[in-house]
């Protein structure tokens, strides 16, 4: 089969240009970048509105950008100018970390986090507007914990039963870990006294290190999904996933671990689904994190997450938005395209086409993690294998899937065309996982 039967993305617009530098010692200056940037995008929730068909993100500092196709974005601004003033009293600040929306009947919802660096003295409030693009009028506090409080009321994702038409609010930082609070549908706020039940936590050798949690419904496999970040976002960020039939637990991952289990001792719990990386060429990223996750209206499902590029040299350490599509494996599990999204569909692809030379990563948990980096790989006519010193073979199961066996290990991916961001030019990826849940990426680059 030619490169001409595969339909290829077409070139996207680079992924990350040199941000605008920073003027002097106003770091306030940082977030005046041109309104197509991606750049100091943190945080950010993906939301597809169903009345104009635009595709938002809002983000930290309440920013609000908008696409029509999720790879081109321009940016609106600020849509929620302060916290409520009771808010603003209990934290002592202004800012506003993490929004997440919900549209319920004709009110568009924005939950938002007032806290601020270190502290749990923290705030979720509720913002409302009549259209995806604000502004947001402040409502008033749906949660708020002290220094004293086991979790911190920052993170905030809404999520409903599916079964019920219940709605929950899943949220939490550090310490305590993540957990999950009902609400009253009707008028926004909690319908339960106190601060819910832990569905997340980590051990305190890692200093509790876990945030940014979201949870998604897949109805083809009938479980909840729970997303969440382990680590520090200027380092180790990672982002984990485990599943239930209930929406509020227990999430297990692969393995059958609970996301709440403590005797973490090797960094393993929770199915990793990204982290930092390099390939061969270009610029390596770390700290993927704080992620949320859209199932279009198509059925396709995508992962949006803040990233930083690794050693990138400035004062502030800028973080960038990426999308990626997510595919689903036969058992149920959610594995990320090696590549940023640039209108990719998954379709069939030819055996012979197959055939060459990849970089791959294998995503192995790591103490701490770390920036994983790509090796060769070549697939053979004849079926065989070569990764560095090791020997294999691989076969297609059907023309969007394949396996690569060698020892013991038999890993499972799923095929995409992609853009090669690094090579700029566009190939096949390859994306999956092994037997023991662990994911791998791969590309061909000749």
């Amino acid at each position: 089969m030619s490169n001409k039967a595969i339909q290829f993305p077409n070139e996207p617009l680079p992924l990350a240009p040199k941000p605008k530098q920073l003027n002097g010692d106003d770091r306030k200056n940082r977030y005046n970048q041109p309104k197509e940037s991606l750049w100091y995008i943190h945080d950010p929730h993906i939301f597809h509105d169903p009345v104009t068909d635009n595709y938002y993100v809002y983000s930290t500092r309440a920013n609000c950008h908008r696409s029509r196709d999720l790879i081109h974005w321009d940016m609106i601004g600020k849509v929620v100018e302060n916290p409520p003033t009771e808010s603003m009293e209990w934290v002592g600040g202004d800012g506003i970390w993490a929004p997440d929306i919900v549209k319920v009947n004709d009110e568009y919802r924005l939950y938002c986090s007032n806290s601020t660096w270190g502290v749990r003295q923290s705030c979720i409030f509720l913002a409302i507007s009549d259209k995806a693009e604000g502004p947001f009028v402040p409502k008033g506090c749906v949660l708020k914990t002290s220094n004293q409080s086991p979790v911190n009321a920052i993170d905030a994702n809404i999520v409903e039963d599916v079964d019920t038409g219940e709605q929950y609010m899943v949220y939490g930082s550090f310490w305590g870990g993540c957990y999950i609070l009902r609400l009253d549908k009707e008028s926004g706020f909690a319908a339960e006294e106190g601060i819910g039940s832990c569905i997340a936590r980590r051990p305190e050798w890692t200093d509790c290190s876990l945030e940014g949690p979201y949870i998604e419904y897949n109805p083809d496999t009938r479980y909840y999904y729970l997303f969440v970040s382990y680590g520090s976002l200027k380092s180790d960020y990672n982002i984990r996933v485990g599943r239930s039939k209930n929406i509020r637990g227990p999430y297990l991952d692969y393995n059958g671990k609970d996301m709440t289990d403590l005797q973490d001792y090797d960094n393993t719990i929770g199915f990793m689904i990204a982290c930092g990386y390099r390939w061969n060429d270009g610029m390596g990223y770390m700290g993927p994190g704080h992620n949320s996750v859209l199932r279009d209206f198509d059925n396709e499902w995508y992962l949006v997450y803040h990233i930083r590029q690794h050693n990138y040299r400035t004062e502030d350490e800028p973080s960038m938005m990426q999308i990626r599509k997510i595919f689903w494996t036969s058992d149920g599990w959610p594995v990320a395209s090696p590549q940023p999204y640039a209108g990719e569909k998954k379709q069939a692809i030819d055996r012979n086409f197959i055939v060459g030379q990849y970089e791959r990563i294998k995503l192995i948990p790591t103490i701490p993690q770390g920036v994983l980096n790509s090796v060769s790989m070549t697939l053979h006519t004849d079926g065989s294998m070569n990764c560095c010193s090791i020997k294999g073979y691989w076969e297609m199961i059907d023309d969007t899937t394949l396996t690569i066996s060698y020892g013991k290990t038999v890993e499972t991916y799923i095929i995409t065309p992609v853009w090669d961001y690094e090579l700029w030019k566009p190939t096949i990826a390859i994306t999956g996982k092994d037997q023991d849940g662990i994911c791998i990426w791969a590309k061909k680059v000749n």
